[in-house]
């Protein structure tokens, strides 16, 4: 905690009044709050604590719940919960960021974000033997040895033992080995000896010295100082084979070659970056964010994890960069100099350099740090969606429901869109989502009119009124929660007009989307809103605007491929709608009817058709039809 006195203020709970109107007892509890750094407890009605906070000036801290209306409905329901408060003076901000995240952590309250990161990851240990051993483990002991890590997968882990293991005899045995132990002679040679892959250490087959320096480049690999190790491996290599001990220098290559390759391995960002810490951040404004922590020693990354933050209040990304570093510290014991941040955090941390890179190698590196976090969330969400497929279609309707200003989530959404070519056989098609999955069956496509020409505001305007002045009498009650017309302000401006003339404008939600940069827009609003391009809202919103088109020019060239048979041949003067269908379904095609013979027409229609139609087809200008 650091020096300093920490006062403890206890208070009786307040068992009767949480209203809007608080207590007298509460509101002299903060009248009297000082101004000092501290940590601020909130209690409901039945003395639970419902929130813990930090602040550097623990009355302007507190007072800010109550003295306005917060623009979010959770800050405000909290604020209604409260029924009483305790707090805790510390000499510092640290120390307020310290306690609040252990107390978070003990009392879980609801209203606190929660850290839902909450496995052990492994280590390489270094034991402080007289011969250490290296291991993996996910424990941390208090007895001297050294740890390397965290690694986020155990599969990192054991690929850099194997190459340790490959490069030097380290033992494997757990058998203590001391200077006592030797002198009593009682150690017995394993296999791994017979093997060659330890030097005999429980018998002092091997100097504590000698063996020390192995335990050295052991050490340097898992510092990440491989270029070190690599120059000197080099060195030796070329001064055995300089005194012609050839056979010890090849030794010696096929270590340099197998360091060489995991140094291929390992990210490796900017030789000029010496050691340096970077906090990588994935928020797309929902309740989820992600924070990935990577450490860079001599231009790589040597270690990377990262963390997930389950907001519960309004908590910006710089208070929970403020979390985040405080829980690698703690938990990790690491000591930070240089960090660097897409923004700074929201707390106080001594002695600690902030960068927020705008170009250079800190810029790529923060961005190869954003993009691992970025990779957590779609590794989480698809593990997400095999356990649990519906909470994952809930999570994507709350994303609508807030990101379209919906007051009820979006079951049921409805996209729109115009199909012409020059005007000819202008059609239209809805496309049908429910629980943001397509529903097929529910597709329809409208053939235009009322419309004459390429008119897409006036077609948009017909299809919407048909299909909601129907769905009015037939099924009111399935009306959507949402519509989306592709198309930009036009396009929304004839759809409100339709909505107005029906009487559903209140009832459904309209909005349109433009093409080009991908713009939504509101009826009323002439600014449009830009959607994050990762968020999921606009992954659904692209995918009905795609189905929509596909679906709608499917039906646009089947539409023109059947009016081009029946003019062809409607045209041949004597051949009726009758004849022309007995030949389509005989033949399948115009072309297949032109290449006919008379008496294979004739079979079909008997002789006088069939030599109308095999003197049509006869005639030059209609010798050739596509195929």
């Amino acid at each position: 905690m650091g020096a300093g006195k920490i006062v403890f203020r206890n208070f009786v709970y307040s068992m009767g009044k949480h209203s809007k109107d608080k207590s007298p007892e509460l509101r002299e509890k903060i009248a009297i709050l000082p101004d000092t750094p501290g940590v601020y407890m909130y209690y409901d009605a039945e003395g639970t604590v419902i929130y813990v906070g930090k602040a550097k000036n623990l009355k302007r801290r507190v007072s800010s719940y109550f003295n306005r209306t917060h623009d979010v409905l959770r800050t405000n329901m909290l604020v209604r919960a409260i029924a009483d408060m305790s707090y805790i003076v510390v000499p510092t901000e640290q120390d307020a960021l310290n306690l609040e995240n252990s107390m978070i952590k003990e009392y879980k309250p609801r209203y606190n974000v929660l850290l839902k990161d909450d496995k052990s990851y492994p280590w390489i240990c270094v034991t402080k033997e007289l011969y250490p051993r290296v291991f993996m483990t996910r424990q941390r002991t208090r007895d001297g040895s050294k740890y390397f890590g965290p690694y986020t997968e155990a599969g990192a882990a054991r690929a850099v033992l194997e190459l340790i293991r490959e490069l030097y005899p380290i033992r494997m045995c757990r058998v203590p080995i001391t200077p006592e132990s030797l002198a009593r002679g009682k150690g017995r040679l394993c296999l791994e000896y017979h093997l060659k892959r330890c030097l005999g250490c429980c018998v002092g087959k091997v100097d504590a010295d000698r063996y020390g320096e192995y335990i050295n480049r052991v050490r340097q690999i898992l510092r990440g100082e491989t270029g070190e190790l690599m120059a000197y491996l080099r060195t030796e290599m070329e001064r055995l084979a300089g005194e012609l001990r050839f056979e010890e220098a090849q030794e010696l290559k096929q270590k340099y070659q197998l360091v060489e390759r995991y140094r291929a391995k390992s990210v490796i960002v900017s030789q000029t970056l010496d050691q340096i810490d970077v906090f990588g951040v994935d928020d797309d404004g929902g309740r989820d964010v992600y924070i990935n922590y990577m450490h860079v020693r001599r231009g790589a990354v040597s270690r990377s994890l990262t963390l997930q933050y389950k907001r519960r209040l309004d908590e910006e990304v710089p208070q929970l960069l403020g979390y985040a570093m405080d829980e690698v510290r703690t938990r990790f014991g690491v000591i930070f100099d240089e960090v660097v941040v897409p923004a700074e955090p929201d707390a106080e941390f001594p002695g600690v350099t902030f960068t927020i890179p705008q170009r250079g190698d800190k810029a790529k590196l923060l961005e190869v740090s954003a993009r691992n976090a970025r990779q957590s969330k779609i590794d989480a969400l698809k593990h997400l969606e095999k356990l649990d497929p519906e909470k994952r279609a809930e999570r994507t309707l709350e994303r609508l429901k807030a990101d379209f200003r919906l007051s009820e989530l979006p079951r049921h959404i409805e996209c729109f869109d115009n199909s012409n070519i020059q005007g000819t056989n202008p059609v239209a098609s809805c496309v049908v989502f429910r629980d943001a999955k397509p529903s097929k069956k529910d597709y329809r496509h409208f053939n235009i009119k009322t419309v004459e020409g390429p008119d897409d505001f006036a077609s948009m305007k017909e299809v919407l009124t048909r299909r909601y002045t129907r769905m009015l009498q037939e099924a009111p009650d399935d009306l959507p929660q949402l519509v989306v017309v592709d198309g930009g302000k036009g396009q929304l401006s004839a759809a409100v007009e339709a909505f107005d003339e029906i009487g559903i404008r209140g009832k459904v939600a309209l909005v349109g989307i433009a093409k080009r940069l991908e713009e939504i827009y509101f009826p009323g609003d002439s600014v449009p809103l830009y959607i994050d391009k990762n968020s999921e809202s606009l992954r659904v919103v692209q995918h009905l605007r795609d189905e929509a088109h596909r679906f709608g020019i499917t039906h646009h060239r089947n539409r023109r491929s059947k009016g081009q048979i029946v003019s062809e041949l409607s045209g041949i003067k004597g051949i009726g709608p009758a004849t022309e269908q007995q030949l389509l379904s005989h033949f399948r095609s115009v072309k297949r009817i032109s290449q006919a013979s008379l008496d294979a027409l004739a079979e079909i229609v008997g002789p006088a058709k069939a030599r109308l139609v095999r003197a049509h087809f006869a005639s030059p200008q209609n010798s050739s039809l596509p195929g």
